[in-house]
């Protein structure tokens, strides 16, 4: 009879010891995805706290849109919002104000002081340029041409760098000729290394501005 209830006793115990392995765990779950705020200033990471994340110089380069602003930013300005170069172009995405003028945008000294709106200066003008640029998104994406394969995200980094003009004679000559900047940047490299990211959050827009 003693012997019953030990094996009963211990039965008891090994179910309840296994049940416990399945139970949810109750830890709290935190984003793991970078989530731009409406500002475009700030950014949520896996873990809220800015000192756990040390200063590398080297920026997110995740394949969405996030990835994509500070992979082209950190190019342009080592992603300085103050930064003007010697050609006068400004901020962190290098600005002219040809550019800026295209999107709304007419007192340059206030543009360089508020990272805010570079931020949608950056989005407007990628919207404004996907309409521009629509057809040879939709023709050549995914092709071959000089040697890179052709990707939304590197089309829309080109025309940043030259323009969307430079972008279509990109096209038309089937890359054999080529925009370069005055310190020798190509547009083929700005097709190559900014290829594949995910711009889709993003909508054509004709009259984009940092007003909509």
């Amino acid at each position: 009879m003693i012997k019953k209830w030990y094996f009963y006793a211990s039965l008891v115990v090994i179910i309840t010891f296994l049940s416990l392995g399945f139970i949810p765990s109750e830890k709290e779950t935190k984003p793991w995805f970078l989530i731009e705020k409406t500002d475009g200033s700030e950014y949520i990471f896996p873990s809220k706290e800015k000192d756990d994340y040390p200063n590398t110089n080297v920026p997110y380069t995740g394949n969405h849109l996030i990835g994509f602003k500070e992979a082209v930013a950190f190019k342009e300005s080592q992603g300085q919002y103050r930064l003007v170069n010697s050609l006068g172009y400004m901020g962190k995405y290098q600005f002219g104000s040809k550019a800026l003028r295209a999107i709304g945008i007419n007192d340059n000294k206030a543009f360089l002081k508020d990272p805010a709106l570079q931020e949608k200066a950056f989005i407007a003008l990628l919207a404004k340029n996907k309409w521009i640029l629509r057809y040879e998104i939709e023709k050549y994406q995914g092709k071959i041409i000089s040697g890179i394969e052709i990707t939304e995200s590197g089309i829309l980094a080109a025309a940043h760098l030259g323009g969307a003009g430079s972008v279509k004679n990109f096209f038309k000559n089937k890359g054999s000729r080529h925009f370069r900047d005055a310190f020798g940047t190509s547009l083929k490299s700005y097709m190559r290394d900014f290829a594949g990211y995910d711009l889709s959050f993003i909508e054509a827009d004709s009259n984009a501005t940092v007003n909509d």
